[in-house]
């Protein structure tokens, strides 16, 4: 699968121009959120059609990806060859901000390796969006009971690797604009530790598609906010992992210090 974007580093062109109709809709959201809902749509007609396979995925998250461009969005990216560095199974561990990493992540890892994620479950019974995150077959979690939910991902995640297909984990309980150490949760370390693969952390700043009030995943866009998203290089898991999750806790922790 050829690499929407080649190279270690990606930096949203400045000359990058703002799309016609996202102007005439006069800085508010209305022609993202239209250009959004056409791509799920799309998608989830292929799904019911049989259709969406791992090209169209990452088609469909490259075509947000320049949506976002379009609509003010500026890319920061790297740590690309980190992905691309092997073929091998890994868990991405990822603190989590915005609808906007779930919808680029593919177009970003999907070209390098097989992809899917942990998801909870109102994702997958959505009748709009539910076809295409089932299409992904993802580890789907209630988020309801915590031990029950640990024993699922323990389980389908070591399948899910063993068959070669990386999982992208957000410890994080909900989507934060501010990253809170405590509230992140070790399951991707061991996840990694039980199915003898390696974690690659990820750290992101996207708080330029905001939550919103009434509709969560359609928030307002902050035009003045940079996308930031960079990947750290694959660790091993050592005995407990406490020594590695202190790392990817460091890791999102001194990028956004950066960032900020």
């Amino acid at each position: 699968m050829q690499p929407m974007i080649q190279g270690d580093t990606y930096i949203t062109p400045e000359d990058t121009p703002r799309l016609l109709m996202d102007r005439l809709a006069l800085g508010t959201r209305a022609y993202f959120v239209v250009g959004i809902l056409n791509i799920i749509n799309q998608a989830r007609i292929m799904c019911n059609a049989g259709d969406y396979d791992n090209q169209a995925w990452v088609d469909s998250s490259y075509q947000v990806f320049k949506l976002i461009e379009g609509c003010g969005g500026r890319f920061h990216i790297q740590g690309l060859a980190n992905v691309a560095a092997s073929p091998a199974p890994a868990v991405f561990v990822s603190n989590h901000m915005s609808t906007l990493e779930t919808f680029v992540f593919p177009c970003l890892i999907q070209p390098y390796r097989d992809l899917t994620y942990v998801v909870k479950e109102s994702l997958v019974e959505n009748s709009f969006f539910g076809p295409i995150m089932r299409s992904r077959n993802p580890i789907v979690v209630s988020r309801d009971n915590p031990r029950e939910d640990f024993k699922t991902v323990m389980e389908q995640g070591q399948a899910i690797l063993a068959t070669g297909r990386s999982i992208v984990v957000f410890p994080q309980s909900t989507r934060t604009p501010v990253f809170e150490p405590e509230n992140f949760n070790t399951l991707g370390i061991k996840l990694a530790r039980a199915a003898k693969v390696e974690v690659i952390p990820v750290a992101i700043k996207t708080d330029f598609w905001g939550n919103g009030r009434w509709l969560k995943d359609f928030g307002p866009l902050k035009r003045d906010k940079p996308i930031f998203i960079s990947f750290g290089k694959a660790m091993v898991v050592q005995g407990s992992g406490k020594n590695e999750h202190a790392l990817v806790i460091e890791f999102i922790q001194d990028n956004l210090s950066r960032w900020i």
